[in-house]
């Protein structure tokens, strides 16, 4: 049978100790193993390693061996409970063992849980689950999490139901990670808010979300645009620490101010000017740069732009200097420029 990810998502969380397999597929290795990770851990509950319950296979280990999946199945263990046997890494070519494997089923063996890439609807794997009565096939897709799976993974993290403004950062947050990032943020959440009674705030998520280069540039360009001289050296120094060059820099400077400048000289106005500077310009950032604009003015962009321009040449010619002492000579120069 196939599973909607809806359905996916549901019986993820409370799977069916009865059934006879599952195959979960996607393109995204990353994401396939999350879900089986947690599909099996809520099958199989938190001591099944240690109580020999789950056997994990490889597609690899099939090729001499093709019995060796019907007899996994079939074995027998010393502790009591559900038994999964796992198969990672499953193709096409194994269809008619993994079918066989299937046919021999009987109440009381192993669940068969498979993983595979991404499989087209013609595949004999994916077939072969989802024409099974009492065998399950999902895609696993690379859709950001929803709120129910988010909420799930607050759940299993010890974190209570929460307001609509911090899912709201959350959901977003989702959005900007992949999988394994913005679960490893969730457990950094609740290790925050452990012995916090308070509700989760936006302002909680974003002190344990990560920081990427590119949101610490955004920063440092924003705080030169805004004349904020005294935050540019430890910004300017984090962003060093973290591998930034000061050619990128300077590229990246040039181009917010460029949207400043397209934006200030609109005939219609600074807001109707960054709504067709393009590339587009992120939604949170859209009404901080228009107030940025106004501010400064196309004259004084202008200068700024022209002193970018000159360090971005001096930045690649023979010079000697050092390249981000000069970089942060010219964040400095262009802030002093904001605040007149």
């Amino acid at each position: 049978m196939k599973l909607s990810p809806r359905e996916a998502a549901r019986y993820f969380a409370r799977p069916e100790p009865g059934r006879t397999g599952l195959l979960l597929y996607g393109a995204d290795a990353m994401r396939v193993a999350l879900k089986r990770q947690e599909v099996i851990a809520n099958l199989l509950g938190p001591n099944a390693e240690e109580e020999m319950r789950l056997t994990r296979m490889h597609a690899s280990d099939l090729r001499g061996d093709p019995a060796a999946l019907a007899d996994a199945i079939k074995a027998r263990g010393f502790f009591p409970g559900p038994r999964v046997v796992f198969l990672d890494d499953a193709t096409d070519g194994l269809a008619d063992t993994v079918a066989a494997a299937l046919a021999d089923w009987q109440e009381g063996d192993a669940q068969l849980v498979v993983t595979a890439k991404q499989l087209t609807p013609r595949s004999g794997l994916r077939k072969l689950f989802e024409g099974h009565p009492n065998a399950y096939a999902a895609g696993i897709y690379d859709d950001p999490p929803g709120r129910d799976e988010i909420e799930a993974m607050l759940g299993q993290a010890g974190l209570g139901p929460i307001d609509r403004t911090a899912m709201a950062a959350l959901t977003d947050l989702a959005m900007a990670l992949g999988p394994g990032d913005f679960r490893q943020t969730v457990e950094k959440i609740a290790l925050y808010k452990l012995g916090d009674d308070t509700p989760l705030t936006p302002d909680d998520v974003a002190a344990c979300a990560p920081r990427s280069t590119e949101a610490e540039m955004d920063a440092l360009i924003h705080v030169v645009a805004e004349a904020k001289r005294q935050e540019i050296g430890p910004l300017l120094n984090r962003l060093a620490a973290q591998g930034a060059t000061p050619v990128g820099l300077c590229i990246a400077a040039t181009r917010h101010f460029r949207a400043l400048h397209t934006a200030a000289a609109d005939p219609e106005g600074p807001a109707r000017g960054i709504a067709r500077v393009r590339p587009p310009v992120h939604f949170k950032a859209r009404d901080r740069m228009v107030r940025q604009a106004q501010s400064w003015g196309v004259r004084r962009l202008e200068q700024a732009l022209s002193l970018l321009i000159d360090t971005d040449l001096a930045l690649r010619s023979s010079q000697r200097a050092p390249q981000m002492a000069l970089m942060e000579r010219s964040l400095i120069r262009v802030a002093r420029l904001g605040a007149r």
